[in-house]
């Protein structure tokens, strides 16, 4: 009696199909990846953008002196200052890798906590096709 074994495996053509749909679904599917992660990347940086105004609001009140929240917008970076110095700089666009873009290049907290000036700020925060806007109104409320 002679018995025949006969060894499982894939053709050459099975193997390049499959090799073939695999790589399509990954193509169709990076760019999913990369506007997940710039949404990630800007609502991350906006709540530490929020976070700045919150930590320069709290301060100014518990120390009863201005304090400022500044934004330098070409290199990226919010910096919360009060009379004795800076109390926090945050490098948003290193970080994060987003661009800020604002309507002033700083807001005030008196010692009250409200805002200090004569009109609104907006301060928007972009990467990629993601974007998100911080606004604080005159009396220094801030929602996004």
């Amino acid at each position: 009696m002679r018995s025949s074994h006969r060894f499982g495996g894939f053709t050459l053509l099975e193997l390049t199909v499959v090799v073939s749909i695999a790589g399509l679904m990954l193509a169709l599917s990076i760019p999913r990846f990369s506007a997940a992660r710039d949404g990630w990347a800007v609502r991350t940086a906006m709540t530490e953008l929020g976070d700045s105004f919150s930590l320069a609001r709290q301060t100014a009140i518990a120390r009863r002196s201005p304090v400022a929240v500044v934004l330098d917008t070409a290199a990226g970076v919010v910096e919360v200052r009060s009379t004795t110095g800076s109390i926090r700089r945050s490098g948003l666009a290193g970080t994060y890798g987003v661009r800020l873009g604002s309507s002033r290049d700083s807001a005030v907290y008196d010692a009250k906590g409200l805002g200090f000036g004569l009109s609104n700020l907006t301060v928007t925060v972009q990467r990629g096709a993601q974007v998100d806007t911080l606004t604080m109104s005159r009396l220094g409320r801030v929602r996004w």
